[in-house]
């Protein structure tokens, strides 16, 4: 009986719509991939800056960021515009994206050093705690606006993500090539930013015409909610959303993450001075961005024979996990190519909860509306602009202050052995550290059991 209601279910998206969705992960990543990856590298070994004291100010830009997550989503829950409620946000939150990525790769190297640390912090902390996370919450929660449809959420989800991880592919492959072939040197970087924000304004802008949002009406089920309904505060919104142990559970999930992907790109560091050369970093982006296209490809698959999302996700992260050990031993053995090997078995593994974590997030806001009787879907999808921006960035300051503490020297032909220790930390340690956390959370994330016991009620 369950299956003949899966089939029937109503669809409202087209081909064109999910893929002109999902390419707006193309702009999303040029902002996070060049950051994640590059911005540490950029700033110690280019401009000069102190490791430690970078890491120090994406951590108190990382405060702004927290407050503004929450506020953006109940603002995009109360905006009612003829493009809707988030396709608006989207789409002119993304310029002040673009500008401001230009302009943190654009600092004066002439500038004294605490110029350049306020010129940092300053641009850094718009994009984050600003115009990303307008841009990032409507994007994400548009997944419960276009569509009721939980198959067509979750093959958004992983043709999303399959943008988003062919997207940090090709930067983290091909930047540092591109940097060297415009002559290196902070003039080349600023090219490559500009070039790269050109590039997500135009994709960014193709996503939001791809779609449409849903009426209120057609949300609802042809009922329109009680205005009442509407009628909360930030504070309120606030509320609702830590009294959903669900919601707290994912927030955890995507910060630990983005935790895992900012420590990988920092891997950078442990191609250069224990590897041998950065020229790596793009070989190990291939080993991870390739099966986890190929993962998310199958995802909607599982998912349908699974009947649900639960059991796919804790197995795919008992093989993350166990991938990412293999790295550990061959890290160890100093073996590139088994450390490939498992890297992308790790990256497999990993698949499924970045394809379905959309929809398991519209699930968990359906959860809040059969509790509370609220609606909140944008506030809901805070979970995914707080997990990537103040997970991303506490990964690059953790990275940051490990680096300064272990007696890094700025483009050093070698680097000491308490440094060397540290990148090992760095690089193998810390990841499976995270997908062992995430997996802890993943076996107690049952959301779709839940709404089902109180819809049957």
């Amino acid at each position: 009986m369950e299956r003949r209601v899966f089939m029937e279910e109503k669809r409202y998206l087209k081909w064109y719509n999910k893929v002109g969705y999902g390419s707006g992960d193309i702009a999303g990543n040029v902002v996070y991939a060049l950051l994640a990856a590059f911005v540490m590298i950029y700033l110690t070994d280019i401009i000069g800056l102190n490791a430690g004291i970078v890491g120090t100010l994406i951590a108190i830009s990382k405060i702004f960021d927290g407050i503004s997550d929450v506020f953006f989503g109940a603002m995009i829950d109360k905006t009612k515009t003829k493009m809707g409620k988030a396709r608006p946000w989207m789409l002119y939150g993304y310029f002040g994206c673009a500008v401001c990525l230009a302009a943190i790769f654009c600092i004066p190297v002439d500038m004294g050093s605490t110029a350049q640390y306020a010129w940092f912090f300053i641009a850094y902390t718009l994009l984050n705690a600003g115009f990303y996370t307008a841009n990032n919450i409507a994007y994400s929660s548009l997944t419960a606006l276009i569509t009721k449809n939980n198959s067509e959420r979750v093959q958004m989800g992983s043709i999303r993500f399959m943008f988003a991880f062919g997207t940090s592919m090709l930067i983290q492959a091909v930047t540092v090539g591109f940097v060297a072939k415009l002559g290196g040197g902070a003039a080349a970087w600023r090219t490559v930013a500009i070039i790269y924000a050109i590039i997500g304004v135009i994709s960014n802008t193709v996503s939001v015409l791809s779609v449409r949002e849903l009426s209120d009406e057609e949300l609802s089920e042809g009922k329109k909610d009680d205005e009442a309904q509407e009628k909360y505060n930030l504070i309120d919104a606030f509320k609702i959303l830590v009294h959903n142990k669900y919601f707290l559970m994912i927030c955890g999930a995507y910060l630990l993450m983005q935790l895992y992907s900012a420590t990988l790109g920092m891997g950078i560091y442990f191609m250069k001075y224990v590897l041998g050369t950065d020229r790596l970093f793009g070989t190990f982006s291939w080993a991870i961005n390739i099966p986890m296209i190929v993962g998310l490809l199958i995802t909607p698959i599982l998912v349908a024979r699974l009947n649900g999302m639960y059991k796919l996700n804790i197995v795919g992260y008992v093989i993350g996990t166990a991938g990412r050990l293999g790295v550990v031993i061959a890290g160890y053995m100093g073996s590139i190519p088994i450390m490939l090997f498992f890297t992308a078995v790790a990256a497999f593994g990993m698949s499924p909860l970045q394809g379905d974590m959309n929809a398991l997030i519209a699930t968990t806001s359906e959860y809040t509306r059969l509790t509370t009787g609220k609606k909140v879907d944008g506030t809901m999808y805070s979970c995914t602009s707080f997990g990537t921006k103040v997970g991303g960035g506490l990964g690059t300051a953790i990275a940051g202050w490990m680096l300064a503490a272990s007696g890094y020297v700025q483009n050093a032909a070698t680097q000491s052995q308490s440094c060397v220790n540290m990148l090992y930390i760095m690089y193998l340690w810390l990841p499976m550290i995270f997908n062992v956390l995430i997996t802890f959370i993943l076996v107690n994330l049952n959301v779709e059991k839940a709404n089902k016991e109180l819809q049957s009620q």
